[in-house]
């Protein structure tokens, strides 16, 4: 966006200009510049450049779109550059995850409404996690044996079939990811899903966009959280995430600059206390969105009372989701007598059953591997190691609820000598017990 346009904004919205040098606090709209770190170029402009790009590119454009705030701004962007290039309609794929607010699925009918605009609204068993039970660890919206707990009707725009997915083995039943591909054969092209993935809302995420210095944004569809075995198409398929630099602030602005309708269920978040980077609309029952159960109670008590019914432990994750009954804030204290990989194990195999058992074991090596890449160091029980940012405290939570999507990560970052040195400490006098532990249980037990 060229000086003149961005200081029009600016005085629009009342904001004052930025002094030389000066970076906008994060989280807070009124700051916001749409200003695209390490670059003179606001992260507005470069988002257009990316999709006009992305549209060079390839045969078939897609927009993966929820309804939520991140997938708002990437619609709103395709339909811009899909008019100019005479590329309409544009296809927009929602996928209908049943548990979703009344003025959610209003305002996808309101998209759909749009000239412009080809949806497709997928209503299909799909794997979903349910972080709210160890015993049932997974859910299927729209799945016909749960017919009778289905939170709402079946809206009368849905798909309820997909060709090349089966889903009446639930033990065989996809994630979205995995089954996204399926939605692109091979006649149509070289295929692209815009998505809304910002890579300040997770390491996960800004891995995902730091491989690569040019089109870092646009990466091969690997068919999942899986990986590479989960491929569900001919290797025609792409991921765009245009917007991958922008902040929570940004996000916001440009609906308000540019005068583009939304989701109004942000302004109930907003008014039940939830701030901007706090306001989420994802799958209910996972192990983050979970700690946001009691979000649907306030905004929707009607169908939060059907969705106590949906899903097994739900009323008990909205009481207890922040506690330690579900590894948030304080984990239990390890038991005397035994080591952490001997309680490991034993969490594991109490808290999942054998599917989700090798996953979560798999994962979990996976976590020792790279902390093992980087240091001989053994853990400590609660401290990071300042190279790896790994303690055992890590893996008893991914014990206890899973990581399934990946989302947990080590923290480790620059720190100065004096840093490292400090933390370095910390470490070492949080370690030295648990070897005293140790010396006592081989002793005991004869291991070396």
């Amino acid at each position: 966006m060229d000086p003149v346009k961005q200081q029009e904004m600016r005085e629009a919205l009342g904001i004052a200009a930025p002094a030389e040098g000066l970076k906008p606090f994060k989280y807070n709209p009124a700051n916001s510049r749409l200003k695209a770190s390490g670059t003179d170029e606001d992260v507005l402009t470069l988002a257009r450049a990316r999709i006009r790009h992305v549209f060079e590119l390839f045969d078939h454009v897609s927009v993966s779109f929820s309804g939520g705030k991140d997938s708002t701004i990437v619609l709103n962007l395709a339909l811009e550059a899909a008019r100019e290039l005479g590329r309409t309609p544009l296809e927009v794929v929602f996928w209908d995850e049943e548990c979703i607010y009344t003025e959610n699925i209003d305002y996808v009918r309101r998209v759909a409404q749009d000239p412009d605009v080809v949806l497709k609204w997928l209503c299909i068993p799909v794997k979903h996690r349910n972080a709210c039970s160890s015993e049932s660890p997974v859910w299927y919206p729209w799945a016909p044996e749960d017919r009778d707990k289905w939170v709402r009707d079946l809206p009368p725009e849905a798909i309820t079939e997909l060709p090349g997915y089966d889903p009446s083995d639930p033990a065989s039943r996809l994630s979205i990811p995995e089954l996204s591909g399926l939605l692109f054969p091979p006649h149509l092209g070289n295929c692209v899903q815009l998505l809304g993935i910002r890579a300040d809302e997770s390491l996960i995420r800004r891995a995902a966009v730091s491989r690569r210095v040019e089109d870092n944004y646009i990466v091969k569809d690997s068919g999942g959280y899986g990986g590479a075995d989960n491929v569900q198409h001919a290797g025609n398929v792409y991921k765009a995430y245009p917007i991958y630099d922008w902040r929570t602030d940004d996000v916001w602005l440009a609906p308000k600059v540019l005068g583009w309708d939304y989701c109004k269920v942000y302004d109930l978040l907003d008014q039940i206390g939830f701030t901007p980077g706090k306001q989420r609309l994802a799958p209910p029952f996972g192990e983050e969105p979970m700690q946001r159960l009691d979000q649907y109670h306030q905004c929707e008590p009607a169908l939060w009372d059907r969705m106590l019914s949906r899903v097994p432990g739900a009323q008990t994750a909205k009481r207890y989701s922040r506690t330690e009954l579900y590894a948030f804030g304080e984990i239990p204290d390890k038991p005397p007598g035994i080591t952490y990989e001997a309680w490991l194990r034993d969490l594991v195999q109490a808290n999942f059953p054998e599917k989700e058992r090798v996953q979560v074991s798999k994962a979990m090596r996976a976590h020792l591997r790279m902390h093992f890449r980087k240091t001989a160091d053994p853990l400590a029980p609660t401290v990071e190691h300042p190279l790896s940012g790994y303690d055992w405290s890590f893996f008893v939570k991914m014990a206890m609820r899973g990581n399934f999507k990946g989302r947990r990560q080590p923290r480790i970052g620059e720190k100065t000598p004096e840093e490292f040195a400090r933390v370095h400490a910390k470490y070492l006098a949080d370690l030295q017990p648990y070897l005293n532990e140790l010396a006592e249980i081989r002793a005991l037990t004869g291991e070396t």
